[in-house]
C-alpha cells in the first residue's frame, strides 16, 4: 500500500509531483483556507505524513490521532506551532527548512516595507485609486527620507546581514545590536557599528527587527523601547509578530511618538490589531516575506526531501528533534 501524504495548502507543482510519484497525495486546494483543527485532526487519522505550513497549528491531539503517523513535515524554519514534546515522546520526526534559504527574500520584503512606509508609497497608491492627484509638488503625501538615514538593526543573522548590505546602496549608516557581536572584519565589510540595545532605538531613524522568536524575545520591543525612538523614526518588523508588543505599538502610533511602521507579521495572526489597518502611516502585508516564486518552490522541495527520507527509513536532513534518532 502506498503511503498517504496530506498537504494543508497548495505548494509548488514540482514538489507535489515528486510526492505523487511515491505516495497518494491529498491536498487542500484553496490558498485562502487555513485548515481547521478538525480538518487537520481528520487528516492525521487517515494519512501517514502531514505536510504543513507556518500558520498550521499541530497540537498533541493531532500528533497522537494516528499511531501510524510517520512525520510532521513543516515548511517553516522554527516549528513554533507544533507540539515538539508530543512528537518527540512518540519518536516522531518533525522536519523543517534551513533558515539560509529565506535570507534574501525576507530582506527584500523588509526593505520594501521600509521604502513604502517612509516614502508613503502605499498611501500614495490609495490616493491615486481614489481619484486624487494632488499635484507633483504638493505636500499632501510628503514623507520622510531614506538615503543617508541611520538604520538600526536588531539582530544580524542572515536576514539582518542582508539588510545591512542593502542599506549600503542607500548610503545609510548602520548600527546594530546582537548578543553575538560580529567580528571587526565583518563589521567593516557591512559598514555596521555595534551599540547597546537601547541605543538602537535612541539613535536610529529606522529600526528593523531581525531576531528569532523565543520566550526571551517575546515583547522584546515594548512601550519602553518605543518611547526611546525619535518622533520622526519608523519601526519595521518582518521577523515574528510577538517580538513587538502590538498594543504598545498601536498606542505609540496614536500618540505620534513614532512616525510610522511597516509590518509583515503580527502578534495574533491572522488577526492584526484593527487600529493598525486604519492608520495611513502603517504599511501592512500578510506575512509574505518568503512569497517569492522561486524561493517557495525551493522550500517545498526541501520539505519533500525530508518526507522522502522518512519514507525510505533514513534520517531526514532537516530534523528539528533529531535526538530521536540517537536514542
Amino acid at each position: 500500500m502506498r503511503p498517504r501524504v496530506y498537504i494543508t495548502q497548495p505548494v509548488a507543482h514540482s514538489a507535489i509531483e515528486r510526492l505523487r510519484a511515491v505516495a497518494d497525495v491529498t491536498l487542500n486546494h484553496d490558498p485562502l483556507h487555513i485548515v481547521t483543527h478538525d480538518e487537520l485532526l481528520q487528516a492525521a487519522r487517515t494519512h501517514d505524513i502531514i505536510f504543513c505550513l507556518l500558520h498550521d497549528k499541530v497540537g498533541a491531539d493531532v500528533i497522537n490521532a494516528n499511531p501510524n503517523l510517520k512525520a510532521v513535515a513543516s515548511m517553516t524554519i522554527t516549528p513554533a506551532d507544533i507540539d515538539i514534546a508530543a512528537a518527540t515522546g512518540r519518536k516522531l520526526p518533525v522536519t523543517v527548512i534551513p533558515a539560509l534559504l529565506l535570507n534574501d527574500a525576507t530582506a527584500d520584503l523588509a526593505f520594501a516595507l521600509l521604502l513604502a512606509t517612509v516614502r508613503r508609497v502605499a498611501e500614495g497608491d490609495r490616493v491615486m485609486r481614489g481619484g486624487i492627484f494632488p499635484g507633483s509638488q504638493s505636500n499632501y503625501v510628503e514623507g520622510g527620507t531614506v538615503s543617508r538615514k541611520t538604520l538600526g538593526l536588531l539582530g544580524v543573522g542572515g536576514v539582518g546581514t542582508a539588510m545591512a548590505q542593502r542599506a549600503r546602496g542607500f548610503s545609510m549608516p548602520v548600527i546594530y545590536h546582537d548578543p553575538k557581536r560580529l567580528t571587526p572584519d565583518k563589521e567593516h565589510a557591512l559598514g555596521a557599528t555595534w551599540v547597546p540595545f537601547d541605543e538602537v532605538f535612541r539613535a536610529a531613524d529606522i529600526v528593523s527587527i531581525h531576531v528569532q522568536l523565543t520566550p526571551q524575545t517575546r515583547h522584546l520591543v515594548g512601550a519602553a523601547q518605543l518611547a526611546l525612538m525619535k518622533p520622526t523614526a519608523y519601526l519595521i518588523n518582518s521577523a515574528r509578530g510577538p517580538i513587538v508588543d502590538e498594543l504598545a505599538l498601536v498606542q505609540a502610533l496614536k500618540d505620534q511618538r513614532i512616525a510610522g511602521a511597516g509590518l509583515d507579521v503580527y502578534e495574533n495572526e491572522p488577526r492584526p490589531h484593527p487600529a493598525l489597518l486604519q492608520m495611513d502611516n502603517v504599511v501592512c502585508t500578510p506575512h509574505m516575506g518568503s512569497a517569492a516564486r522561486e524561493l517557495r518552490e525551493a522550500m517545498a522541495n526541501v520539505v519533500v526531501d525530508n518526507i522522502l527520507a522518512v519514507l525510505e527509513g533514513r534520517r531526514p536532513p532537516n530534523c528539528w528533534n533529531a535526538g530521536i534518532y540517537d536514542q
